[in-house]
């Protein structure tokens, strides 16, 4: 029997806030349904296991990332929109940091076709085609941003800068200045080609 009040929206939404709590790889069936207060089982009707849960928060730390982005970089180009959706990946990360880990889930094929993650290549897409950058120059710009979004946020949130001046902002702000200035003088590709 279905608890009344239970449904998948519900239960996912509790995960993602649990998964901010107390970190995504601590989300299973079994920590939800305690949040709940009911048996396991009672929750089988409405996600198959805790894979499936885990997938679905991070489908919806997607498409939650892939609204604020699309917000912010509204009648943005250039410079502006690429520290536009920066800020975003970054203020998400510091606000929901387990549905902001939920977003680096691996999701098979048909999932990840579905899923937000294409709004965001087309939002980053749409910033590189304003420097100009052309395939395979695109997907190489692409790997780079997401990269050093990532790579920032996860050392910024483990703690790797706070030791040190000058503080994170700082070199945020140099970090997408450096970008920007890298974008818009994209080097060609080397004669070897590697």
């Amino acid at each position: 029997m279905v608890r009344v009040g239970l449904t998948t929206d519900r239960l996912v939404r509790a995960g993602a806030e649990l998964a901010d709590e107390v970190g995504f790889a601590e989300v299973t069936v079994s920590a939800l349904a305690r949040r709940f207060d009911v048996k396991v089982a009672s929750l089988y009707s409405h996600v198959r296991n805790s894979q499936d849960l885990r997938t679905r928060i991070a489908l919806l730390a997607l498409e939650e990332l892939a609204d604020r982005a699309s917000d912010a970089m509204a009648g943005r180009a250039g410079k502006d929109a690429l520290t536009a959706l920066a800020n975003v990946y970054r203020d998400y990360a510091r606000e929901h940091p387990g549905r902001y880990a939920a977003t680096q889930l691996r999701l098979d094929p048909q999932t990840a076709a579905a899923s937000a993650g294409v709004r965001h290549a087309q939002m980053t897409r749409a910033i590189l085609r304003g420097y100009d950058l052309t395939e395979p120059d695109q997907t190489h710009a692409v790997r780079l941003l997401g990269s050093v979004f990532h790579g920032f946020v996860a050392l910024e949130l483990g703690g790797g800068f706070s030791h040190s001046a000058p503080d994170s902002q700082a070199s945020w702000t140099r970090v997408l200045d450096a970008l920007d200035a890298l974008l818009r003088d994209w080097p060609a590709p080397s004669p070897t080609g590697t």
